[in-house]
């Protein structure tokens, strides 16, 4: 049986960046209460100067 040209071997579908596997961490969006806390006051202080 010949293999057919139109697929992939592989090598090539393990190097694609689509078919890697996720590394754990490298995504991750949390932020701490403090710099919730932060955001939220320099929030504050934008509004306050922005209505005098």
């Amino acid at each position: 049986m010949s293999e057919s040209s139109n697929q992939a071997s592989k090598a090539e579908v393990q190097t694609t960046p689509l078919n890697k596997l996720p590394v754990p961490g490298a995504d991750d969006v949390e932020i701490s209460a403090e710099e919730v806390a932060e955001a939220f006051e320099n929030a504050e202080s934008a509004n306050d100067s922005q209505q005098e």
